[in-house]
């Protein structure tokens, strides 16, 4: 599993009025093209993002499933993307000072990725999230100056 952390200058509500918005999903996620649908019942547990992700012409339609949403605290998401596979993503944000230390935890848990060994997967998985985080940063802070 690879954790990555990243201290964001925006409150742990801000980042999760980002979160909370299914579209801006291919905004923030690296590897996320876009998405194609966000059912009613999004960010509630059971919600659903159907989203692309690649690079076109190579695009593959998947969803990720809203798994626990409890708001501004942490989010678990499942991502699907096969032929890869599929992954749990947990989110945790934590107020610190004037914003707040958001953490992702991810791991395939189903699929081909589950082959990878679980060493190089941490690496891909942190880089990935890294970048992820990033995105994410610059959608609260600009949402919390707003």
């Amino acid at each position: 599993m690879a954790v990555t952390t990243r201290r964001i200058a925006a409150r742990p509500e801000d980042v999760f009025a980002v979160l909370a918005d299914g579209w801006l999903y291919p905004v923030w996620v690296v590897g996320a093209s876009r998405a194609r649908a966000v059912t009613e019942r999004f960010p509630r547990e059971g919600g659903e993002i159907q989203h692309s992700f690649g690079v076109w012409p190579v695009l593959l339609n998947d969803k990720t499933v809203v798994l626990e949403w409890d708001p501004p605290r942490r989010v678990r998401l499942r991502a699907r993307g096969w032929p890869i596979g599929e992954a749990e993503v947990l989110l945790e944000a934590r107020a610190a000072g004037t914003g707040c230390v958001v953490r992702i935890v991810e791991d395939a848990v189903k699929g081909p990725g589950r082959l990878v060994p679980a060493p190089i997967r941490r690496i891909g998985l942190f880089l990935r999230n890294r970048e992820t985080l990033r995105r994410l940063a610059y959608l609260a802070e600009g949402h919390a100056r707003s």
